[in-house]
Order: structure tokens, then C-alpha cells, then sequence
């Protein structure tokens, strides 16, 4: 009794009714029946039933977050409960009565406590990736996040402490779906080099494709995942002064001998783009300088299904 007595003292209102001290004695037991708050302490003494409510209002929560549980002790929330008048009151009650206790907390200690509950377990939503799966577009799975409903859970662990319930608490949580707008990708061109082919899809459903020429084995398309970054008609062709295979070339304009053809898809990668060619009939083959060359038509019409954005994964076969 001494470790819940200094307990009492310290988170509990030890104050003693009016004439409690005339009903006190040693060996005086509470009538049978007798109930302080969910507690039964009929037929015990004042001693034992001091003991047995302070277990009670002091026992740990056990609160659910998903699959993992957290305790957390009512002292934390500076519980107070006039648990000595209570028990006082029920040595002069007659047989059968209930002694109503209410324990009280402070909610900015419960607030504090669920923010940080909030802190641990809240997760953010993961929009499913973009990625090529056997030359083909495909997500890897989306993933909702979880947020504690903050007020609602201090709601319920004031309630428990005040009632001395201590059922598990199953936490509260909201689901946070992914950002449908990040899920809706809209054109995606996937390229392969060994078969020089190139493929549009919108999303993960196929669109049309293409024969392509890509670049030779000196002169390699680069593989990996990339994006549409400018849009260019009647391009300019500019030759690329950093190659030896350019020196002593000049800028060609826009018309029929222009190595750009008509249109210009430039890449985030430097000097590759998708765009048409004025030697068509190096479609189908290796041969380009590392840019993905197509017929002129062909090109116009990819030109005008595609954005700035729009992804470009290059990959081997």
C-alpha cells in the first residue's frame, strides 16, 4: 500500500468527506455490492478498496494503431481523482450502491501525447511508379497513407481514463488515397534499341508504333528512362561542334535536306532527340549519330501526340 499511496498522493485528490473519519476503522468493512465507479469493493476494507480503485484508474492504456499496440501510463496526463472521498462514501453506503468516481486529465498533455502518436505511425501515400515491364508501361503498386484522427483519439483515451475503462483502444485513422491527377499519365513512348522500334502508348494501352533508326555502335542511343523537353518545328539542324564526326559542318535551315526533317523532340539527355531524317531509308537500322530518327510523317504525327513531359523510356531489346 505504500507504493499506491505515494502514488495517490502524487496524481490523485486524497480528500476525505465530511464525517469520513467517524466511518473509518481498521476492520470496518464496505457493504456487499458497494461499486466505485467499475470498481466492486464490497465486503472489502478501506485500505483494500483504496488499493483496488487506484489499480484500476492508474492501470495503462493499451491503444491499436494497425497491427502494433502502444502503452502509455494515466500519470503521464496528470490524472486527478478523488478516490479517497469516494471510498470513504462507499464504507457508509448500504448494500448494492454505486459511488460514481470520474478521474480527470489534462487534455494538453493528451493533445501532446496524440501528436506524437500522430508523429510515429501518420504515413503519406506512395502513387505508384512508372516503369517498363517486358517493353511494355506498367505502375508498381500505389500505396494509401494513414493520418490518427487527432480529436477523436483524445476523445477516447480521456474517456478511458475518466471511466477507468481499459479495453485495447483501437486509434482512429483516416486513409489518404494517392493523388489521382499523379496517377493519370497520358502518353508514354517506349523504345527499343536492338529492334529499332518505337512504341507510343497512352498509359499502359498501346497506340501505334513505329520502325525507327537508332544510333551506331560508336555513336550509341543511350538507355534508361528519360522525357520529352522541347518541341521544336522546322527545326534548325545545328552540328554538334563537340563531335569529330561534325567538324567543318554547317547549320542546315528547315527544308528538304535538313537532317531534323521537319520536327525536333529534344530529350533530357544532351543532343538526343527524336525527330524526322532526309535519309529515310536508314530506318530500321543503327545508323543515326545516338538520336532516334523516323520517317517525316511519321514524326509530324508523333509531334502532335506528345507533350513536353511526356516519359521516354529507352531500354536494350
Amino acid at each position: 500500500m505504500k507504493r499506491l499511496g505515494s502514488v495517490l498522493c502524487l496524481t490523485l485528490v486524497c480528500v476525505l468527506g465530511a464525517g469520513a473519519a467517524t466511518v473509518r476503522a481498521d476492520d470496518a468493512t464496505i457493504a456487499s455490492g458497494v461499486s466505485i465507479g467499475p470498481v466492486q469493493v464490497g465486503g472489502l476494507t478501506l485500505e483494500q478498496a483504496t488499493e483496488a480503485v487506484l489499480q484500476s484508474y492508474l492501470a495503462p492504456l493499451t491503444l491499436k494503431v494497425g497491427s502494433e499496440k502502444v502503452t502509455v501510463s494515466p500519470t503521464r496526463f496528470h490524472t486527478v481523482a478523488p478516490v479517497a472521498a469516494a471510498v470513504a462514501q462507499a464504507l457508509a453506503a448500504a448494500p448494492g450502491a454505486a459511488i460514481p468516481l470520474k478521474a480527470s486529465v489534462d487534455m494538453s498533455r493528451v493533445a501532446a501525447y496524440v501528436q506524437a502518436l500522430a508523429k510515429r505511425f501518420d504515413t503519406k501515400p506512395v502513387v505508384g511508379r512508372l516503369l517498363v515491364v517486358r517493353w511494355r508501361p506498367a505502375f508498381a503498386k500505389s500505396k494509401p497513407g494513414q493520418a490518427i484522427q487527432l480529436l477523436a483519439t483524445r476523445i477516447l483515451i480521456r474517456n478511458a481514463i475518466r471511466d477507468a475503462v481499459r479495453a485495447p483502444i483501437t486509434v482512429p485513422t483516416r486513409r489518404i488515397a494517392p493523388n489521382a491527377a499523379q496517377l493519370q499519365v497520358g502518353p508514354v513512348i517506349v523504345i527499343k534499341r536492338a529492334s529499332n522500334r518505337l512504341t507510343l502508348f497512352d498509359g499502359t494501352k498501346l497506340v501505334r508504333a513505329f520502325k525507327v533508326a537508332t544510333g551506331q555502335p560508336q555513336y550509341p542511343t543511350p538507355l534508361g528512362r528519360f522525357q520529352i523537353v522541347v518541341k521544336w518545328k522546322n527545326p534548325t539542324w545545328y552540328p554538334p561542334t563537340q563531335d569529330a564526326w561534325a567538324k567543318g559542318l554547317k547549320p542546315v535551315p528547315p527544308g528538304p535536306d535538313n537532317p531534323l526533317g521537319t520536327r525536333w523532340m529534344g530529350l533530357s539527355v544532351p543532343g538526343v532527340g527524336i525527330h524526322g531524317t532526309d535519309e529515310p531509308a536508314s530506318i530500321g537500322y543503327s545508323l543515326s549519330h545516338g538520336c532516334i530518327r523516323m520517317q517525316v510523317p511519321d514524326a509530324e504525327w508523333l509531334f502532335d501526340h506528345v507533350t513536353v513531359g511526356t516519359p521516354v523510356f529507352i531500354v536494350d531489346k
